[in-house]
């Protein structure tokens, strides 16, 4: 789903995580449905609700930290936290740099955010989250890319005339234009962008992602991990990313 990090590989610090009696999940913390930080302070979101789960079957006692998503690669591979659990998408310029698991969502389709339906997007920026899928679709598309450093700053950019239309996951952004009594409209042509979003790992520690790989898998042949992404709450029953008949693939 989001995020083409392109950033330069750091030295990974030597002897594995899975040795570590705590599991560090790192996320942003920012995006929501995927993950945000709640009203009490604490990480929420279905990355949340997932990584708990994923520890739980794994045998792993975890916990969690927040991290800027320009730096969420460099502080995985300097050891910051063990895996990045943070609506990444997984792509070949990152799998040059950490390991990925299996992905936990299929590929969900990006859409414009605009203030009105007939914008032309050659007509001024497109604005997008730096080091994003979608920062990289518009560069490499020929139209005028703005970056920003979070989701939000991307949609205030629409509103206040800096940008003429967004660039996100769609999922995240179906809810701001329900919220913005007309204001902000969702165009009708989508972007299919990545292949799927799995956890982060460092290129040494093929133990932990062999881990968290089979609680993932676990969770598609039973049933828990389509129900977890349908509920209201996430991505709600009438979301595209769900696994069907591909989730009981090798069950």
């Amino acid at each position: 789903m989001k995020r083409l990090l392109l950033a330069t590989a750091l030295t990974a610090l030597s002897g594995a995580a899975f040795a570590q009696d705590v599991i560090r999940l790192g996320t942003e913390g920012a995006y929501p449905p995927y993950n945000f930080i709640n009203d009490a302070g604490e990480v929420a979101g279905f990355e949340r609700e997932l990584g708990d789960e994923l520890c739980k079957r794994a045998g792993l006692t975890c916990e969690w930290v927040t991290n800027a998503w320009d730096s969420i690669i460099p502080n995985l591979q300097s050891g910051n936290y063990d895996v990045i659990i943070a609506g990444m998408s997984i792509t070949e310029e990152r799998e040059s740099v950490i390991d990925f698991s299996q992905p936990y969502l299929p590929p969900s389709p990006s859409a414009y955010l605009a203030l009105s339906p007939d914008v032309d997007l050659m007509s001024g920026p497109v604005a997008a989250q730096t080091a994003t899928v979608q920062a990289a679709f518009i560069a490499a598309g020929g139209m005028a890319l703005v970056e920003y450093a979070t989701p939000e700053e991307t949609v205030a950019a629409v509103r206040n005339g800096e940008a003429v239309a967004v660039l996100a996951d769609r999922d995240y952004l179906v809810p701001i234009a329900a919220e913005s009594n007309g204001e902000l409209v969702l165009l009708e042509k989508t972007e299919s962008i990545g292949g799927g979003v799995g956890l982060g790992f460092r290129d040494s520690d093929d133990e932990l992602r062999g881990k968290f790989d089979a609680a993932i898998k676990s969770m598609k042949c039973d049933g828990t991990l389509e129900a977890m992404i349908v509920k209201p709450e996430y991505f709600g029953p009438d979301t595209t990313l769900v696994w069907g008949d591909r989730a009981k693939e090798g069950c």
